[in-house]
């Protein structure tokens, strides 16, 4: 644990020699939204831990305040959020029915994942949207089902415009008050540690519902 601790403190201190060049914090708005957009505007990279990421970026615009402007994260993230479902859903509604069977990218879009975004999206409609965005996989299956199912586009704009802000609003500003507690700020490599496992929780959780669905 020690041995870890002092990694993550290293990482602290790159961290902050980094943001302090200048420029730097530019970097950091294009990278977190290529990720956001790549995961959840591309159908076939649904493993991509965006809300970890953001989580992780919301703390350090509390720890470098000066460096990262939370109002500007929230505003950009959720426009790309927001743009990218858009995406999604287009390529769903062109080609829904093309990808699930083609040899190398259903790979990707394992049947699994369909099958679980088609039960979701029944059970809860046009509100899937909103409450997809908060589920990893999930978020990213979910507009692509709505295009293949030809959802009418200005109902699902509003619910995707809902969802994609709520999500970048909550996941940012739940790492900004993380990263305003006075211990954390003494020791952010904590902060590292919870990054690390709840990135690593939907892997976890989907191998054992996938272990034990088997073993049953």
């Amino acid at each position: 644990m020690l041995i870890n601790l002092s990694v993550f403190g290293f990482f602290n201190e790159w961290i902050a020699h980094f943001l302090s060049t200048p420029g730097a914090h530019f970097w950091v708005y294009v990278l977190l939204g290529a990720i956001i957009f790549i995961e959840t505007g591309l159908v076939i990279f649904p493993f991509l831990p965006g809300d970890s990421i953001l989580f992780f970026v919301g703390s350090m615009a509390a720890l470098y305040p000066g460096k990262l402007s939370l109002f500007w994260l929230m505003v950009i993230m959720g426009t790309i959020a927001f743009l990218a479902n858009v995406l999604n859903y287009e390529i769903g509604r062109r080609f829904g029915d093309v990808i699930p069977k083609h040899p190398k990218l259903s790979r990707f879009l394992k049947p699994e994942y369909m099958d679980e975004a088609h039960l979701f999206f029944k059970k809860w409609g046009a509100w899937a949207i909103f409450l997809g965005r908060f589920m990893p996989i999930i978020r990213t299956i979910i507009p692509f089902t709505a295009g293949a199912g030809k959802m009418p586009q200005k109902k699902f704009l509003f619910f995707n415009f809902l969802g994609g802000f709520s999500w970048v609003i909550v996941a940012l500003g739940a790492g900004f008050l993380f990263g305003q507690v006075p211990f954390i700020k003494k020791n952010f490599e904590f902060v590292m540690i919870m990054i690390v496992i709840i990135s690593l929780l939907p892997a976890v959780i989907g191998g054992a519902r996938k272990y034990f669905s088997l073993k049953k």
